[in-house]
């Protein structure tokens, strides 16, 4: 398994596993009509346009893609930034992708240039997030308008 960053060729498998991720992982903790809300702000089009303003990486095992995870500016602010569009498909999950994929991301130069580092996590990522050192911001342990958590990290 090997982690690079995104390619625009990527773009349309990489909304695919999104979408498989979402619909299969998620659906525990979200109606069908939230995910596919989400799936609809993920297509390979936004994602190519986010690409632009982040810094996205993807997962792979040879030439699939089976994850992927995002950082870039919170707010344009210089010393935070934001965790995003994390995601690995559902049969490579407990594998530690994800931690490598947290682990990628925490060498990023958006990290290093941060002094807080925020995640709007899902229900069904928020312990995986917390066991990587991710803590409720504010101490608020609860989901918000969004039905997600807002969890931090200070360096």
């Amino acid at each position: 398994m090997n982690i690079r960053k995104f390619q625009n060729q990527d773009a349309h498998e990489l909304a695919e596993v999104i979408a498989t991720t979402l619909r299969t992982t998620n659906s525990k903790d979200y109606s069908s009509e939230y995910i596919e809300n989400d799936i609809s702000f993920l297509t390979a089009e936004k994602l190519t346009e986010r690409s632009g303003w982040m810094n996205l990486y993807v997962a792979c095992e040879e030439d699939k893609i089976i994850g992927c995870g995002a950082i870039g500016p919170y707010w344009n602010k210089e010393d935070e930034s934001s965790l995003f569009t994390i995601f690995v498909l559902p049969e490579y999950q407990g594998k530690g992708i994800g931690r490598k994929i947290i682990e990628t991301l925490e060498q990023d130069e958006y990290f290093l240039r941060a002094r807080r580092i925020e995640i709007p996590s899902s229900i069904t990522a928020v312990e995986f997030y917390r066991k990587m050192g991710y803590d409720y911001k504010n101490g608020i342990a609860e989901t918000d308008d969004e039905q997600l958590y807002r969890l931090e990290k200070f360096r």
